[in-house]
């Protein structure tokens, strides 16, 4: 599921957020409740946020200890961490205070009555949801430490490319690099693959750890080149999922009419 949704997320037009669709509705197909897939997907996506901001400041951090040179556009990143913080924070509180529900609320106003009536019991049953998730920390905090490893764990392509490209970097290079690219990455999440934010990001960073336009590409296509790699089979699992069920659902509904 995670596959198939970072597939979506990464090679459709779906503003970042319809891979998450996809694995809720996936999860859904699978057992879960559909309350508690969605519950599970806001939440998700919050951690996912939160847990990039720490891998970004950590890269930060870093990049301010190289020099003066570096040390003004590190300064300038922590204003723009401490707003992205803030949001997460506001994004939080909503969560915990009816986020569906007042959601469904403003729905009321634009919709006819009649279209939102079922809506409403099942808004406050996701709210609830959303606030039992979060109450569950030792799983919280697993998933958390998971998706920062995986954060981290990326820095090795930075890594590895330069090294297969004769043009070696250190880990603390490669690491800076990586985080702020990724914070580009989820800066531009409304643009599909942040197509032309990620090249624009590891030009202008490459460009402060001594990389020049030209690497800082290359180390973008091999990017590029692994998220075809692994995308698009992914958008086929998906596809084939989604097939197998459509039939079944034909093949019943042709058994019960027989």
């Amino acid at each position: 599921m995670r596959w198939i949704r970072e597939s979506v997320s990464t090679l459709l037009p779906v503003a970042g957020v319809g891979g998450d669709v996809v694995g809720a509705r996936l999860a859904h197909q699978r057992g879960v409740s559909g309350v508690q897939a969605t519950a599970s997907m806001v939440v998700d996506i919050t951690v996912g946020a939160a847990t990039q901001m720490v891998f970004v400041l950590a890269g930060v951090t870093l990049l301010a200890t190289l020099g003066a040179h570096a040390s003004a556009t590190a300064w300038a990143l922590m204003a723009s961490i401490a707003a992205f913080a803030v949001a997460i924070a506001i994004f939080i509180r909503i969560q915990h205070n009816s986020m569906f529900g007042v959601l469904v609320g403003w729905a009321h106003r634009l919709a006819p009555t009649s279209w939102m009536s079922g809506f409403s019991g099942r808004a406050e049953a996701i709210d609830e949801a959303v606030v039992t998730t979060y109450r569950r920390r030792a799983a919280l905090s697993l998933s958390s430490l998971l998706r920062l490893v995986g954060w981290v764990t990326a820095v090795s392509e930075i890594w590895l490319t330069m090294w297969a490209l004769g043009k070696p970097l250190s880990l603390t290079n490669s690491f800076i690099l990586e985080s702020l690219s990724a914070g580009v990455r989820g800066a531009a999440f409304m643009v599909p693959g942040a197509l032309g934010a990620q090249e624009g990001g590891l030009v202008v960073f490459g460009a402060l750890l001594g990389i020049p336009a030209d690497l800082a590409l290359a180390i973008s296509l091999v990017k590029r080149v692994r998220e075809l790699a692994l995308g698009l089979p992914g958008l086929a699992a998906w596809q084939w999922v989604e097939g197998r069920r459509l039939l079944a659902r034909r093949t019943d509904k042709a058994s019960s009419t027989s």
